[in-house]
C-alpha cells in the first residue's frame, strides 16, 4: 500500500475522537479514499491480477477485493496508488499494452470497517492507549469485562464497541469485584446489549445452561476439564465434591462414568440438574446439594447402599441385532452396578486443600454405620483425589512444597510417593493455579 494510503487509514488518537457528548458517533468514523484502478473487460481481469509487472502494484488493503465492478460489466483491477505518476514503468507499460484505462476509484470506509482494539484506542486519550482492554471471556452470548479503575469513564462505549464488532454477542458486563462470597460468583453490571444473563455454553461436546450471575464458570479452564475427565476409566464411579454446573461431570458421564455430583449452591444444583437432563446422562449422574465435608463423608455409603448404573452397553450393528433375534448369538449383558469410587475431584481452588480433613476417617466404622468396605477398598484400589489449589510460589519445585505441605496438615498423613502437581494457569502476577492428585492413603481413610 502506498504510503498516502496508509496514512489515512489511521485513525486519529486523542481525547475524544469519535465521542459526541460522551457517546459514541460512528459517522466520526467513515473515510472516503481515492485510488487508481485499471478498467478492463471482464475477461481481462485474470490477467492483470497474475501478471508479475503488476505484482507490487496491486491494492492489499485488509477486507478489501482487488477487483470491483466498472461501468458497462467492465471490471476495475484496483491500484495502490492513488496518483498515475506513482506507478512503476513496467507496471504502467503493462497496463498500456493491455489496453486498460486508469480511473479514480472511491474507496469507502466506515465504523465497521474498523477493528474492536483500533476503535478502542481511537476514542481513548492518549495516556490510556498503552493498557487499553483488548479482549475479553466469552460465555455464551455473554462478553464478560475487567476493567481497572481509569476505564470506568468509558466502560458503556467500549461496551457498545464489543457489542457491535462481535456478532455472536448480545450481552456485554464487567465485573465489578473479586469473587468473595460463598459460591465464588461475582457481582457484575450491564454495559451494553441485551439483559439476559442465561447462558447456554458448549464444552467438551456438552451444553451447559445457567444463569452467570449466579454460578461460577470460567472458560479457561476447559483445557484442565478435558485433561482430567481423560484421565477416568468409562468403568469408574467419580465423585465430584464441588461439580458446579457439570463441566467434569456431565462429559465424564458421556464417556461411560457414573458420577455423584454435588454443588451447596442451589442455583448451580439446579442447572446441574438441567444440565444432566438435557446431555441425556440422568443415568449416569445423581446430583447433590450439600456442603462438600458432608458429601465426601457420605459419598463411600451412598455408593455402597445404592450402587449406581453399570457400564453403558457398547453400541451393536443391525446384522447383529438381527443375529441375536434369531438366537444366533446371546443379547448383550449390563455390567454389576458401580459401588466403588475411583475418583474424587475437588475443582474449589480458593478453600478445596480445606476440605481434605473430612477424608479422616473415612471409611472407618465409626463413619460407615458398622459397614466393612475393607474388602471393596485396599493399598492398590483406593481412590484417587484430584485438588485443585492456588499458590503463591512460581518456581514449580517451591510450588510443589508449598502444597505438599498443606495437603500433609489437612490429611494428616503425607501423600503418597505418586502424587503428581500439574500447573493449570497462572491467574494473577504472583498467583499460580495447581491440581494436585494423589492416591487417598489408607492409614487416612481408615483411621479414627
Amino acid at each position: 500500500m502506498s504510503e498516502g494510503i496508509s496514512k489515512q487509514l489511521v485513525l486519529p488518537k486523542g481525547r475524544g475522537f469519535g465521542l459526541k457528548d460522551g457517546v459514541l458517533d460512528k459517522d466520526a468514523f467513515r473515510k472516503v479514499i481515492p485510488v487508481l484502478a485499471a478498467q478492463v473487460p471482464a475477461e481481462k481481469a485474470g490477467i492483470l491480477l497474475k501478471a508479475p509487472a503488476l505484482k507490487r502494484s496491486l491494492i492489499d488493503v485488509a477486507k478489501v477485493k482487488s477487483v470491483a465492478r466498472g461501468p458497462n460489466q467492465d471490471r476495475l483491477v484496483l491500484l495502490k496508488f492513488t496518483n498515475e505518476a506513482d506507478l512503476p514503468p513496467e507496471a504502467l507499460s503493462f497496463l498500456h499494452s493491455e489496453s486498460a484505462e486508469l480511473v479514480s476509484h472511491e474507496l469507502s470506509f466506515d465504523y465497521d470497517y474498523w477493528s474492536t482494539d483500533e476503535v478502542i484506542h481511537a476514542i481513548l486519550p492518549e495516556e490510556l492507549e498503552a493498557g487499553a482492554p483488548s479482549g475479553f471471556a466469552a460465555v455464551g452470548h455473554i462478553a464478560h469485562l475487567n476493567l481497572r479503575p481509569e476505564y470506568l469513564p468509558y466502560k458503556h462505549v467500549i461496551g457498545q464497541i464489543v457489542l457491535d464488532k462481535n456478532p455472536t454477542i448480545r450481552t456485554v458486563v464487567n465485573k465489578l469485584d473479586n469473587i468473595s462470597t460463598q459460591f465464588r460468583v461475582f457481582s457484575m453490571e450491564l454495559l451494553a446489549g441485551e439483559p439476559d444473563f442465561v447462558v447456554t455454553q458448549s464444552e467438551n461436546d456438552c451444553r451447559f445452561t445457567f444463569d452467570f450471575r449466579e454460578v461460577y464458570w470460567n472458560s479457561r479452564l476447559h483445557t484442565e476439564h478435558e485433561r482430567l475427565i481423560h484421565k477416568f476409566d468409562k468403568d469408574d464411579l467419580v465423585a465430584d465434591v464441588f461439580a458446579g454446573v457439570g463441566p467434569f461431570a456431565i462429559p465424564a458421564a458421556k464417556k461411560g462414568c457414573a458420577v455423584l455430583a454435588n454443588d451447596l449452591n442451589p442455583s448451580s444444583h439446579k442447572y446441574l440438574t438441567l444440565n444432566i437432563a438435557e446431555n441425556r446422562v440422568g443415568t449416569f449422574v445423581r446430583p447433590f446439594c450439600e456442603d462438600g465435608r458432608e458429601f465426601i463423608r457420605r459419598a463411600f455409603n451412598r455408593a455402597w447402599d445404592d450402587p449406581l448404573a453399570p457400564v453403558p452397553l457398547p453400541k451393536i450393528s443391525r446384522s447383529e441385532q438381527k443375529e441375536i433375534r434369531a438366537g444366533q448369538r446371546p443379547a448383550p449383558a449390563p455390567g454389576p452396578r458401580r459401588n466403588r469410587i475411583g475418583h474424587f475431584v475437588m475443582n474449589l481452588p480458593d478453600t478445596a486443600i480445606l476440605f481434605l480433613d473430612a477424608f479422616r476417617g473415612v471409611l472407618s466404622r465409626a463413619n460407615t454405620d458398622g459397614r466393612d468396605l475393607s474388602g471393596l477398598y485396599d493399598e492398590n484400589s483406593m481412590p484417587m483425589v484430584h485438588t485443585h489449589c492456588f499458590t503463591r510460589e512460581l518456581e514449580p519445585e517451591k510450588a510443589e512444597v508449598d502444597i505438599r505441605q498443606r495437603v500433609e496438615e489437612k490429611l494428616g498423613h503425607p501423600p503418597g510417593e505418586d502424587t503428581t502437581y500439574h500447573w493449570v494457569r497462572s491467574v494473577a502476577p504472583q498467583k499460580e493455579m495447581y491440581c494436585v492428585s494423589f492416591r487417598l492413603p489408607p492409614g487416612v481413610a481408615f483411621g479414627s
